[in-house]
């Protein structure tokens, strides 16, 4: 599968192969999904084992590559979808972020409210390995003391979304 790769103002390229990317040098695109539910709190996903970037790590519930042919928007449907079940919900763009560490992509967010218990997601083995929700000072504190435990990005993330 090719990946859309862009310039530093996020203008489209060309693709690569995934297995050619240069994660050092390259600028790649990212859809990622922010799930809170009605008790404040954050859906997060901890990256299957398999995974070959940050695997075992917690993150936001839904993040994908965007794919030649894609844009942001379909992207994030067909991620939120394939990674935890999730369909019917309305998702409100937010803004887009340029991820800098460790990797280097913009990321266009969407927001959506949810009140579903963790089981009743349908997670994608090959993506994800468990989903749970995290009061957002729990979670800001455990980044604080154990940033091993979260994808690398993720403290550029809550900066960056002011959360």
């Amino acid at each position: 599968m090719k990946i859309q790769i862009v310039n530093e103002n996020d203008e489209f390229i060309g693709v690569k192969e995934r297995s050619e990317v240069d994660y050092n040098t390259d600028i790649y695109r990212v859809s990622a999904l922010w799930i809170t539910n009605s008790l404040g709190q954050v859906l997060l996903a901890k990256r299957a084992a398999i995974k070959d970037k940050d695997p075992n790590k917690w993150g936001p519930a839904v993040a994908g590559t965007i794919d030649e042919g894609e844009t942001y928007d379909d992207n994030i449907v067909k991620e939120a979808e394939e990674e935890i079940g999730l369909t019917g919900v309305e998702f409100a763009k937010g803004k887009k972020t340029h991820i800098t560490y460790p990797r280097n992509y913009f990321c266009q967010w969407y927001f959506a409210t949810v009140d579903r218990e963790t089981d009743s997601f349908t997670m994608q083995a090959d993506e994800v390995d468990e989903l749970a929700w995290v009061d957002v000072a729990q979670m800001k504190q455990e980044l604080q003391d154990n940033p091993e435990k979260y994808v690398p990005a993720m403290k550029q993330i809550v900066s960056e979304l002011e959360i």
